[in-house]
């Protein structure tokens, strides 16, 4: 979830300049090599001259993550099979199988942890509820990224229950990613690798956080609300919420299938456009929303126009005044019940089992201590009554006569805005939006820029965002200020 703030006026972008050529997403070997930031396309170009093999890249990744997940805090649970799936990529390279010439093959990446795998991974939501649960299959997503030869090298910590648990609860805190971290508040939540003591955002703040502070170079994370937007824009990566339904979310635990899509989170908008080039597409098990995914990316360009403003955004910014917030809720019951029927192996099958979980452990006194407030919520509704249609309707409406309207009236491509305040406008829509590095504030923690369209307008949007990301090349590795200890409880 996000959180809301008024939008006084939004620089909207259409197409006509800013030309790119057939070479702008080629790697570069100009400078020595290093790990670090290094992008998809160097790490690839190490493989194909032998100077580098997926398993001393996962070696290097591992290393990394004992140094700095203690402080960052970023992920969850590390592939115990991760080198072995590294072994299997180099072989597959040395006999140049089919595939191992993907852009993908033999590099490791991070899986936020509502992302199902059928492995020895857990998938939990952050939560103790779901420990040990074993679901039926990969998600959709994560059977893509296989088949294109990337190594599964864990799954990142997260808002628990993609932050729709608790309003009490900090932003980066779950149970799970907090254990055994009790030393000071601070240090049970995920921490943002530029400034510790700052707000990492949003639910996956764990993928955000692990790609920025180099412990991998590409990771996935979901969003239903700014998820992916706001924790890209905190932690200076590039982060590319599609439209809902370009990318599968079968096998990924669920808050409303009307607004929830999954994405990459990354350094640089290419690495982001190579991975989401290998997640979209039809998935069978999620049909209806996957049927039209499209892939290709044209060329164009963009016009500045200045202080044009979205009907009813005001509205649309309050989840509670628009009605987001009913709907998300009463979707919530319905579909995580279904989610959870469908595990081999469970400790609880529904909604109502979780809040009785979470009862359990806050009476044992362990790690449960922000309340269930919008389960509580959730667990009173009883599916989609005429109230609850009105309020997809009204979504609808302000969709339509806001976004909609403003971009097809003024025939424009994208819109921009400073950090991620867009993002409730974008969510009610299903609408697609990237963010990009944009700088740092007077104490280093960074801000980003983000760039929105309407449905299926991927292409232009990653063709504007690169442009952007090329002309300022703002984005620099992080640098672990130490906590501001006044801001700790």
């Amino acid at each position: 979830m996000a959180f809301p703030h008024p939008i006084l006026s939004f620089l909207i972008l259409s197409s006509t300049l800013l030309t790119l050529s057939q070479t702008t997403l080629s790697a570069t070997d100009t400078h020595k090599f290093s790990i670090k930031e290094a992008t998809t396309s160097e790490i690839q170009n190490q493989f194909k001259h032998n100077k580098l093999t997926s398993k001393q890249l996962v070696k290097f990744y591992l290393d990394e993550i004992h140094k700095l997940n203690s402080i960052v805090n970023g992920i969850i649970e590390v592939n115990p099979d991760a080198l072995y799936q590294a072994h299997k990529a180099d072989k597959e390279r040395q006999a140049e199988l089919r595939g191992s010439l993907s852009r993908l093959h033999g590099i490791p990446i991070l899986l936020k942890d509502n992302i199902s795998t059928k492995d020895k991974l857990n998938t939990t939501a952050g939560s103790f509820a779901l420990l040990g649960s074993i679901v039926p299959q990969d998600a959709g997503v994560v059977k893509k990224l296989r088949k294109a030869g990337a190594i599964i090298l864990g799954k990142t910590n997260l808002n628990e229950w993609a932050g729709f648990r608790s309003l009490n609860a900090p932003n980066g805190w779950s149970a799970r990613g907090s254990q055994g971290k009790r030393q000071c508040f601070s240090l049970g939540t995920l921490q943002n690798p530029y400034v510790l003591s700052a707000d990492p955002c949003g639910s996956s703040s764990g993928s955000a956080i692990s790609v920025a502070a180099n412990m991998v170079s590409v990771s996935l994370g979901t969003e239903t609300d700014g998820s992916i937007l706001c924790p890209s824009s905190s932690n200076s990566v590039v982060g590319i919420k599609p439209t809902v339904g370009l990318t599968s979310r079968s096998g990924v635990i669920p808050i409303s299938p009307r607004q929830d899509t999954i994405g990459p989170i990354c350094r640089t908008v290419t690495d982001a456009v190579y991975v989401l080039d290998a997640i979209v597409g039809f998935d069978p098990k999620d049909a209806k929303a996957t049927r039209k995914a499209s892939k290709f990316i044209p060329h164009g360009g963009a016009i500045l126009v200045d202080n044009l403003n979205i009907s009813n955004v005001d509205i649309i910014l309050n989840s509670t005044v628009s009605g987001e917030a009913l709907a998300l809720v009463t979707e919530f019951k319905l579909y995580i019940n279904a989610y959870l029927e469908e595990l081999v192996t469970s400790p609880v099958r529904s909604l109502a089992d979780i809040i009785a979980f979470n009862d359990k452990v806050s009476d044992l006194e362990m790690i449960d201590e922000f309340g269930q407030e919008i389960f509580l919520i959730s667990e009173t509704t009883n599916g989609f009554g005429d109230v609850e249609k009105q309020v997809l309707k009204n979504l609808k409406k302000l969709s339509e006569d806001g976004l909609v309207k403003l971009m097809k009236e003024n025939k424009l491509d994208a819109l921009v805005t400073p950090g991620a305040d867009i993002a409730p406008v974008l969510a009610i829509g299903g609408f697609p939006g990237i963010n990009v590095p944009a700088g740092y504030d007077t104490k280093g923690v960074p801000f980003g820029i983000n760039f929105g369209g309407l449905k299926g307008s991927e292409p232009k949007l990653i063709e504007i965002a690169y442009s952007f990301e090329q002309a300022t090349k703002i984005r620099k590795p992080p640098s672990f200020k130490p906590y501001d200890y006044k801001l700790t409880i």
